[in-house]
């Protein structure tokens, strides 16, 4: 395909010229080796959408190989590494931007392997015929003679304005070079709001199996990259509606039942994607509310007329923590979003109005992730019935208020016992072991239900406590 250019004052973005300026000398070290160099892919997509970030790193593609590319960028960068050479790319750092500059490829996975067999390749149109996307597939030459070249051969710039989503080559030989495009497609029609290409969809459908060669770390890693775009929902709906949600996460695609087939009420899949829509892009939080519902598939139950899910917060929680194990998200991370799926429901236990008891021991049972509870509560509410949702908002607001004024009484978010192990152990003669522990919470539900009592009474009460049962214990 024949190449097609620009100038750089017909389509190149002002905000792009301080780029051109800060690469320009290693251009011209390229260029003094007899290589090119071009700015290539996000970096110019994000500057025709006016996205371009200050800080944003810079990939840049070039007919040098490997060992030329490092020979060229040494006593220009601050900082070089070469854990990507293989693949022939290396990367550099001057000053607080950070490069990385990769030989032209031209790759194809196998059909059953998870690595890419890279060839290098001397021509760039080739380098661009690889790529993911036809918006990515654009590069802007560095440092040649007389204007700049912007080289577009897949009319990716056209995309862009048309908000169209396609692949360079067919998308079953993008998709089977590197399946997980399939799921990047869903970050594009989410983040950068283009609408996919009826064969690239027909496509993805096609192969969405393909997607299982790629390692649980690469899909997680693609998962996050979509939850933290202002609208997830339109990628989330692509992986169910494709298939491929349904070879990572089938817990998803589960969810698309009717909670009450008479009344057709909102099946829980829309309701879920939803709430992920209407948190903040909190990647955990966001997984939180992309999970919060899973267990209610195993749990619904038909009462009555109506329709329930007794319990669906444990058993969600529990699928939670399998699913994002097989993913390889770390303990933290796990640990987190799955105890805000098991709390989610909390809230709505306390129906009669926020005691202190209740204030207390929502937030000793929420502990550090109070803040995103409460937003996941507030956004789990997707009715359109406005009274409903004024209501909720009304006992939110008023649960809020109730948690700031018990803060300034007493140390809400620190709640501990009134005495400490050893205080305990004077004053019961006991030694370490399971009957202190015991003491111990007896004092903390002690705290929970009435607030600080001070030592002195708090002693007595134990004593009295281990008089009539404690020691029997």
């Amino acid at each position: 395909m024949a190449r097609a250019f620009r100038t750089l004052t017909a389509v190149i973005p002002e905000r792009m010229e301080p780029l051109v300026r800060e690469t320009g000398p290693l251009a011209a070290r390229f260029a003094q080796a007899g290589h090119r160099l071009y700015l290539v892919g996000g970096v110019l997509r994000d500057a025709f959408l006016d996205r371009l970030r200050p800080d944003q790193d810079l990939d840049l593609t070039t007919d040098a190989e490997p060992d030329q590319i490092e020979a060229a960028v040494a006593g220009w960068a601050d900082a070089t590494w070469t854990t990507g050479k293989e693949f022939g790319t290396i990367g550099l750092r001057r000053g607080d931007r950070v490069y990385e500059v990769t030989t032209h490829r031209a790759e194809a996975y196998a059909p059953e392997s998870r690595k890419p067999a890279v060839k290098f390749s001397a021509s760039v149109e080739a380098d661009l015929s690889r790529r993911d996307f036809t918006v990515n597939a654009m590069a802007l030459r560095l440092g040649g003679e007389g204007e700049l070249e912007l080289i577009d051969p897949y009319g990716g710039l056209a995309d862009l304005a048309s908000r169209r989503l396609r692949t360079p080559l067919s998308p079953e030989e993008s998709f089977s070079d590197d399946p997980l495009r399939m799921m990047r497609a869903a970050r594009f029609i989410a983040g950068y709001d283009l609408v996919p290409d009826e064969a690239l969809v027909e496509a993805v459908g096609h192969l969405a199996e393909r997607l299982d060669i790629v390692s649980a770390e690469r899909i997680r890693a693609e998962l996050d990259k979509l939850m933290v775009v202002d609208v997830p929902g339109p990628g989330l709906w692509f992986l169910v509606r494709t298939g491929l949600a349904a070879r990572f996460l089938p817990e998803l695609p589960a969810l698309a039942l009717e909670q009450d087939p008479i009344h057709r009420h909102k099946d829980v899949l829309a309701h879920t994607l939803a709430v992920v829509d209407k948190t903040g892009p909190d990647r955990l939080l966001r997984l939180a509310a992309l999970f919060h519902d899973v267990g209610k598939p195993k749990t619904r139950a038909f009462t009555g007329g109506g329709v329930s899910f007794h319990h669906h917060e444990v058993v969600g929680a529990r699928m939670t923590r399998e699913r994002m194990k097989a993913l390889r998200y770390s303990v933290e991370d796990i640990e987190l979003v799955s105890t805000l799926v098991e709390l989610h429901l909390r809230f709505h236990t306390y129906r009669l109005g926020w005691t202190d008891r209740a204030v207390r021991r929502y937030v000793r049972d929420a502990g550090p992730l109070l803040d995103r509870l409460n937003e996941l509560t507030r956004c789990d509410c997707t009715t359109r019935n406005e009274a409903k949702a004024r209501q909720l908002e009304r006992r939110m607001d008023e649960l809020e208020v109730r948690i700031s004024e018990l803060r300034q009484q007493e140390e809400l978010d620190a709640i501990r016992p009134d005495l400490d192990g050893r205080q305990v152990m004077t004053e019961l003669g006991l030694t370490p072991g399971p009957q202190v522990g015991r003491a111990l919470d007896y004092l903390l539900e002690l705290r929970l239900d009435e607030g600080p009592l001070g030592e002195e009474e708090a002693a007595r009460r134990l004593r009295a406590w281990w008089a009539a049962e404690g020691s029997a214990g």
